[in-house]
């Protein structure tokens, strides 16, 4: 077999569908966010960014900073291996005790990625536990997938936040153990679950529930909790599971959950053992990180002015969007090449960058461009966004109306 040949006939397969991804070469700018330079061969761009996940961009915060610079001038760069081989950090314990209070659990556990602490938590729990099935949302993560596929448990899968079809396959499923996994923000479309629902119908089936809570932490609830915090329902949830890549503004993943649940993962998780730990210093700034964001709303109010302020001014503009009560803006394209041709035109022609998102992270005719505003965009960032998408859109829609 030719397997070059076989590579590039399916690489260019993806680049007729419109679905190639093309990363632009970007640096961060400490205490200039959401500006980055774009490098462009020689030349330097600056450009504004519309869709970091780096919410509240703690990722630049003087204390987030200097906490991760101390830690590494102390401890040095890498963990030195697996918390089995390297030893158990200090940072490390101090990071999962404040993970634990955050969601009143009483344990926590760290992994190096939110993927990861999906994949490595569902693929345990669902091969662990004797005669399990999953119940995933039909709209869950790839990770959380990855890991129910991993398990090789029985999967059911339940409509897309519908309590009512997730009732129906719990009585379906009968005595067996049964984990209910789902989602609180759902990343592409921006919708929230009805989290009581779901864990009232879980409750009554005797289920174990498992909620991915990534794109919600440091985001809602008084102390930055997610949507359980919020609706008063954490203490209700079995697994909480968390990202540090996102609102925290670091890197890193993890599950809170009970002191046996968590030593439990802990013990038999590959994803946990074989793994190298989180640096000490990414250890320490995420803990500064949700230190803060447990005692300031300020980041969350400035970010919610401004997601109000932008659907605002799209709507005034006649630009297509989904309402839905979370930070995520998407405004719906539904052609891949449009997609990937507007968001390069609005790099080069306007300083934005707003990333493409096409199947297979969403499916095909949804593609879309996800707008993530932040506590640091100004009116006028929002205001020469707003600019330039109208300008687009009434060029789209002369070249339309000409076809």
């Amino acid at each position: 077999m030719d397997f070059d040949q076989h590579f590039k006939h399916a690489l260019e397969t993806l680049k007729t569908e419109g679905n190639y991804r093309v990363f632009a070469e970007v640096e961060r700018q400490c205490g200039n966010f959401p500006k980055v330079k774009r490098y462009i061969g020689e030349e330097v761009q600056e450009v504004t960014v519309w869709c970091s996940n780096d919410y509240l961009g703690m990722g630049h915060h003087a204390d987030v900073v200097e906490t991760m610079v101390n830690a590494v001038q102390s401890c040095g760069t890498g963990a030195g291996g697996t918390r089995n081989i390297s030893g158990n950090n200090h940072m490390h314990r101090v990071l999962e005790e404040e993970l634990a209070d955050l969601h009143g659990k009483e344990s926590a556990l760290l992994f190096t990625s939110g993927y990861v602490s999906n994949w490595a938590a569902l693929s345990t729990l669902g091969a662990k536990i004797p005669n399990a099935v999953i119940l995933s949302d039909e709209k869950n993560h790839a990770s959380m997938i990855e890991g129910i596929r991993h398990s090789r448990a029985d999967k059911v899968l339940w409509k897309h936040n519908d309590w009512r079809d997730l009732d129906r396959k719990l009585k379906a499923v009968g005595d067996r153990p049964k984990i209910v996994a789902f989602e609180s923000v759902y990343s592409m479309d921006g919708d929230i679950c009805p989290m009581r629902e779901i864990v009232e119908v879980a409750e009554a089936h005797g289920a174990l529930t498992y909620l991915d809570e990534v794109h919600a932490v440091g985001m809602y609830g008084p102390r930055g909790g997610g949507i359980s915090e919020e609706r008063g329902l954490a203490d209700r949830i079995s697994l909480i599971e968390g990202t540090l890549g996102k609102a925290y503004g670091v890197v890193g993943g993890y599950i809170t959950g009970s002191t046996a649940m968590c030593d439990f993962i802990r013990s038999f998780a590959s994803g946990f053992i074989f793994t190298t730990a989180l640096p000490p210093a990414c250890a320490a700034a995420a803990t500064a990180s949700i230190r803060h964001l447990k005692n300031s709303s300020v980041e969350r109010r400035a970010q919610r002015d401004r997601v109000a302020r932008l659907r605002a001014k799209l709507d005034a503009q006649g630009i297509p969007h989904i309402g839905n009560d979370s930070h995520i803006i998407p405004v719906m394209i539904g052609d891949p090449v449009k997609c990937r041709m507007i968001s390069d035109i609005l790099m080069r022609d306007w300083g934005i960058y707003v990333q493409p998102i096409n199947y297979p992270t969403v499916p095909k005719g949804t593609e879309r461009l996800r707008i993530t505003p932040g506590p640091l965009h100004t009116d006028a960032d929002i205001d020469h966004l707003v600019m330039a998408l109208a300008s687009l859109w009434r060029q789209c829609a002369v070249a339309h109306a000409v076809a």
